[in-house]
């Protein structure tokens, strides 16, 4: 098994990879910080004759990235109740690998499977994060890819999740979990 995060913050450090420090600390990873990588708005062209032209950006090499791990941990803190516009980017692309012949995205996401973190404040966590946690379950759903779990993590200011005492409890769940697979 192999692990890829996927942070979609905007900021380094922030609560959402205050969580995935806790989570991975002994485990074997590797990092994509969305923020560190230019990725060009999706143009719709899925119904030309000629289909979607190719953007001069770092998609490429984030999708091989991303296409050589088996276990991926999406992380994003929850921005105006939805997921940040660079994790939002990264899924609007998807609509033109779909159809990339160089790639057989569909079939390659089908043998992953995925954990999901969010981070929110206001006013109940839970609450607002949750249409969240149901639009990554319906992309997810879309490509075959299986949904292993989500956390929802309480926290705005910096370091606020380090007493979200649940948050930090479902991380040492999952540490096992991921442990246990790394090991097979």
């Amino acid at each position: 098994m192999s692990i890829l995060v996927i942070l979609g913050s905007s900021r380094k450090g922030g609560n959402t990879e205050n969580l995935i420090n806790n989570l991975l600390a002994n485990i074997k990873h590797e990092r994509i910080y969305l923020a560190d990588h230019y990725i060009e708005p999706i143009v719709d062209q899925r119904h030309t004759a000629t289909g979607f032209e190719p953007a001069d950006d770092d998609y490429p090499l984030i999708l091989e990235k991303f296409l050589a791990h088996d276990t991926i941990i999406f992380a994003t803190p929850l921005y105006w109740f939805g997921m940040s516009a660079h994790m939002k980017l990264f899924f609007d692309r998807w609509s033109q690998y779909l159809r990339d012949e160089r790639y057989d995205l569909k079939a390659n996401l089908s043998n992953k499977q995925a954990y999901v973190i969010v981070t929110a404040h206001y006013p109940d966590p839970n609450l607002t994060a949750l249409p969240l946690i149901q639009q990554f379950n319906h992309i997810f759903s879309y490509v075959g890819i299986k949904f292993i779990d989500y956390l929802i993590g309480h926290g705005n200011k910096p370091n606020d999740i380090l007493t979200d005492q649940l948050a930090l409890a479902k991380v040492e769940q999952w540490q096992t979990a991921l442990q246990l697979d790394a090991s097979l």
